[in-house]
């Protein structure tokens, strides 16, 4: 064989790959956009469990049995995981036990929703212990915020939608202090139509986009970054909120996901609380809001402000995994649910 002919033959296969590389991409990513599986919204005389996959309920019982007469006044029903008020140091138990509660909610199908007690931290600890076949043969709607974003993130994965909102621990004892995040929780789980419009800011990075909303707490997305949990944004458009954070530490996570190419073919962002910032001896020197921009400056998707959901008493539902239409303004912005 001649060396030209040896040299075109060398080329056409590693064009060959090249191609068939980015042909396997498109599908992953086309595989990643499909429409994901809607867990049947819930009706009157349905069970829903509650569980604790994270942080302890230390003097927290008043909060759960406020959780079972609200969803007994919504006309549903109860059970609580048997590991719920267990202790092993900063956990709701041990990994085990709280895996067990966990895992008997997913299988079950006599259990429509699975609602968490509260987050903290500790889910992460069992993502790779945990059995989604079942659920997802019978899918059903799991519920929380905060640290559940990594199971957020695993069902995403699986190819079921689910339910960023208030967790049981969220009820105060005059619960017209959180009407909003209430009602827009009720409404989600029983199957009303879903849309928002936004406060405007003059932060807002105009434009339109629309895609599956994926995302949740920065921290944790973050932190499962390289991870079979980690959510494929391309095509997306991305939820975060924060809090307790430095502003340091909010510009070197979305750096670290920058760099990552997290946000590459992003669709769009929404920005949800940030919530209780620390301030540092060294100030930043700009807004949060001013952060955020300049880290996405490279970018030319839309960037929303204002969403009122994360850690402040206006904790409003959100359908991870559902396609939405975003359209930013600086007067305001509108979240529709298809």
């Amino acid at each position: 064989m001649s060396k030209n002919l040896l040299i075109l033959s060398l080329f056409c296969v590693a064009f060959f790959f090249k191609i068939e590389k980015a042909s396997t991409q498109s599908m992953a990513i086309e595989k990643q956009n499909n429409t994901l599986k809607q867990p049947p919204y819930l009706k009157a005389g349905d069970t829903v469990a509650i569980v604790a996959p994270s942080g302890i309920l230390k003097n927290r019982t008043d909060e759960v049995q406020q959780a079972q007469a609200l969803l007994k006044r919504w006309g549903l029903h109860s059970v609580v995981g048997e590991h719920v008020f267990s202790k092993a140091d900063h956990f709701a138990g041990t990994d085990d036990e709280r895996c067990e509660d966990l895992q008997k909610a997913l299988d079950n199908p006599k259990i429509s929703a699975i609602w968490c007690a509260r987050g903290g931290y500790g889910i992460v600890r069992l993502l790779d212990k945990l059995d989604f076949s079942k659920f997802k043969e019978n899918p059903k709607w799991v519920i929380g915020y905060s640290d559940i974003t990594a199971l957020h993130n695993q069902i995403h994965n699986e190819g079921v939608e689910s339910l960023h909102a208030i967790m049981c621990v969220s009820l105060p004892k005059d619960e017209s202090e959180i009407k909003e995040s209430l009602s827009t929780f009720k409404n989600t789980i029983f199957g009303k139509p879903l849309n928002y419009t936004l406060e405007g800011s003059k932060y807002n990075k105009t434009g339109s986009a629309s895609g599956q909303l994926v995302g949740g707490n920065l921290t944790i997305l973050h932190t499962m970054l390289g991870s079979k949990t980690s959510i494929n944004t391309s095509g997306k458009i991305l939820f975060i909120e924060e809090i307790g954070e430095y502003k340091y530490h909010i510009d070197r996570m979305l750096q670290s996901l920058k760099r990552a190419g997290y946000f590459d073919n992003c669709k769009g962002v929404i920005i949800g609380d940030m919530t209780k910032l620390r301030k540092n001896t060294t100030l930043w020197g700009t807004s949060i809001e001013q952060l955020i921009l300049d880290a996405l400056s490279v970018y030319d998707f839309p960037i929303a402000f204002n969403m009122p959901t994360g850690h402040e008493k206006d904790n409003r539902a959100l359908i991870l995994g559902r396609m939405v239409n975003l359209t930013v303004n600086s007067n305001e912005s509108k979240v529709i649910f298809k």
